[in-house]
């Protein structure tokens, strides 16, 4: 029995990044001497073990046979015969099919450390192609690894092609779609995942709605890189700028949808668009079972970054009315979420990456106003139902007024 570290683990140490996860393959040993030995069995499919004390994962070297399509028609073997090389072979890409001994050996049979070394991110054999999740993955690498000047191999990207052609990728579940997006919205730079999606041609069938906006352009004016898909990378970049919130990125990447069904002949104007993008991005989130947090701080963002970036010029009333459609007197973190992914939305244009947006300080400064008001006051003066609504409306948008610097 030997016991190797991989993937990951060995990847990171030598690009001088932090360790976070560490897994181990052990090769010549059957799951009834790992339990002999202390280790917990908690792999279904195959045979992987909890370490009793580290409680790390430690799994049985194998092989995988293609038996049908998507990621579960795989014939998994394993045995004591398997070796550490055609375990490796198995895996994505080659940065992540080395392993290391006990002494600290790199054993490297598919040339990892060469790609590491040239920024490569390249598949380990042509069974890459077996497995649909892999293009979601090596998209999620690429938003990982794009700041450390990564690309993706020529031939890759062609076996991605390939794959998606072959209808490989049409029989991912939304479950596993929505997880691959999600920590791709947590990488340094979250836009690469969508572009290296788009240039495989995996957008179209994962995000239809946000594949359609390519193309579609905008006035030159307020928007000087005229394609709309090019402007919502520009906007999930700069998201990524301002934070490192996984929701606001979400929020910054789904704002405008609604573009992408302008009808042409009003191109490049898009009036009502953020009406329109607010179906779109229902069926979306439906589709993908997108969790609510993300779900109800995007909705806000379709439906109102256009007010947003107008605050400005509105009246403290309609001020009062931005603030109570995003539920920001119940909810002022959220709207801080919001100011953010409106931000990034005003920045994602060419020559405004570095703008201002004193829209959000004016926004928060009303928020504050309309937090202000004594509730409980006016309550004592009698007022239910109605009245009372209006006579709270009526002390918030006044505290706004106030509170507001004049032009």
């Amino acid at each position: 029995m030997k016991t190797y570290l991989v993937g990951g683990a060995v990847r990171d140490r030598l690009l001088g990044l932090p360790v976070q996860d560490r897994d181990y393959v052990v090769v010549g040993a059957t799951p009834e001497e790992m339990q002999q030995a202390g280790f917990k069995q908690v792999g279904a499919d195959f045979p992987v073990f909890l370490h009793p004390v580290s409680g790390e994962q430690y799994a049985l070297a194998r092989t995988e046979r293609k038996t049908g399509r998507g990621y579960h028609g795989f014939a998994v073997s394993f045995s004591p015969q398997v070796t550490l090389e055609q375990d490796l072979q198995r895996r994505d890409l080659t940065i992540n099919a080395m392993a290391e001994d006990a002494a600290g050996q790199v054993i490297d049979p598919y040339g990892g450390q060469a790609d590491l070394a040239a920024g490569r991110l390249c598949h380990v054999s042509p069974a890459f192609a077996e497995d649909p999740v892999r293009i979601l993955r090596v998209a999620r690498f690429a938003a990982r690894f794009h700041g450390l000047g990564f690309v993706l191999a020529r031939e890759t990207l062609a076996l991605m092609r390939q794959m998606v052609d072959a209808g490989e990728v049409d029989a991912l579940v939304p479950e596993r779609v929505w997880q691959e997006f999600e920590r791709a919205l947590g990488e340094p730079d979250p836009q690469r995942f969508v572009s290296v999606l788009r240039d495989c041609g995996a957008l179209a069938r994962v995000l239809p709605e946000l594949d359609q906006l390519f193309g579609v352009p905008q006035p030159a004016g307020p928007h000087p890189e005229i394609d709309t898909g090019v402007h919502v990378l520009m906007v999930l970049e700069q998201a990524a700028c301002l934070c490192d919130d996984p929701q606001v990125r979400f929020a910054a990447l789904m704002h405008d949808l609604g573009k992408g069904i302008t009808p042409p002949a009003e191109w490049p104007t898009h009036h009502g668009h953020e009406a329109r993008g607010v179906a779109l991005f229902k069926g979306l989130c439906a589709r993908l079972k997108v969790p609510v947090a993300y779900r109800e701080l995007a909705l806000a963002v379709a439906r109102d970054h256009g007010r947003a970036h107008r605050a400005l010029e509105l009246r403290p009333d309609t001020l009062l009315d931005v603030i109570e459609r995003s539920d920001a007197l119940r909810r002022p973190q959220r709207f801080a979420q919001f100011l953010l992914a409106c931000e990034a939305d005003h920045r994602g244009r060419t020559g405004f990456e570095q703008a201002p947006y004193p829209q959000a300080q004016r926004l928060q400064l009303a928020l504050e106003a309309a937090r202000g008001v004594d509730v409980a006051s006016l309550a004592k003066q009698g007022l239910t139902g109605e009245a009372m609504r209006d006579a709270l409306r009526a002390a918030r948008t006044q505290a706004i007024a106030s509170a507001l610097p004049t032009a």
